[in-house]
């Protein structure tokens, strides 16, 4: 049994300054292409609420700056990474509009700090998910079609030294993503049963399967929905959800050539741009 998230009124007055803190430790480690020391002295490892409400506050200043919502993304869907975090639950960051790139696009790496690729399932979703008790039927009916995915994850971090709450709070260590072109119905692939692999610059370095992301990528995706409708912004239609990784993720450099094959929905590459400049 997944476990349900807790939520939080960050107004409260404890809890306000650190969330401020937080919020502008990740925001100067964004603007100054700098990564940031851990969250670990302003949210306590173990304190969910705090970091999802840190997390709520990046997004509604990205959107206020402009940004669109385009859907979410699930991590820790790996037991195994659970288990070194020590926590029993997956948790979720926001996708918004500029993170979205074509397959075979060269993807900016002046945008990111600390990349690592992951292959993943990816469901685009035809109606909203909204009522009932959002199980595995419930989201499976909701699917429009699902795609290759490569996720480009990011930690604000220094290190990727993080805790659960410090991903959290960093919209779920989100980057960039690339969705794949050939799409598949529910009818077509079963997610739970694919076989992944993934290669950077043409060596094999992470392999996996539908049943590494919780079991099956369509239970990850009726957990985010019940969460999603908890926090009160449920998943839409139209809106894109990556699932999760199906094997271990592998840090990139400029220049790196990544493609993840999904038996079932082809393959899907990427190129990050070759030069890196932080200045």
């Amino acid at each position: 049994m997944i476990a349900t998230v807790c939520t939080m009124d960050a107004s409260d007055t404890h809890t306000r300054p650190r969330v401020d803190a937080a919020v502008e430790r990740l925001r100067a480690a964004l603007r100054d292409r700098i990564p940031c020391s851990p969250l670990t002295d302003l949210i306590d490892p173990d304190d969910v609420a705090t970091a999802y409400a840190v997390q709520q506050r990046l997004t509604d200043l990205r959107i206020f700056d402009g940004a669109t919502v385009v859907g979410r993304k699930i991590g820790l869907t790996s037991p195994a990474v659970q288990a070194q975090l020590g926590v029993n639950q997956p948790d979720f960051g926001v996708l918004f509009d500029d993170m979205a790139f074509a397959a075979g696009a060269e993807l900016p790496s002046e945008r990111l700090l600390q990349p690592r690729a992951e292959a993943e399932v990816a469901f685009v979703l035809g109606a909203d998910l909204v009522d009932g008790p959002l199980e595995v039927a419930d989201v499976r009916a909701a699917v429009s079609h699902v795609v290759a995915a490569l996720e480009i994850v990011d930690s604000r971090i220094a290190g990727w030294d993080i805790t659960f709450a410090d991903t959290v709070a960093d919209n779920a260590s989100a980057g960039l993503y690339v969705l794949g072109s050939q799409r598949r119905t529910l009818a077509e692939v079963e997610p739970g049963k694919v076989e992944m692999r993934m290669l950077v610059d043409g060596d094999v370095v992470s392999t996996g399967n539908g049943a590494a992301c919780l079991g099956d990528p369509l239970e990850a995706l009726a957990w985010l929905a019940r969460t999603a409708r908890e926090f009160g912004e449920p998943l839409r239609a139209g809106q894109v959800v990556l699932s999760g990784a199906l094997g271990p993720m592998y840090p990139v450099q400029p220049g790196a050539r990544v493609t993840a094959e999904i038996t079932g929905l082809g393959s899907v590459t990427t190129i990050f741009s070759g030069q890196e400049d932080r200045a």
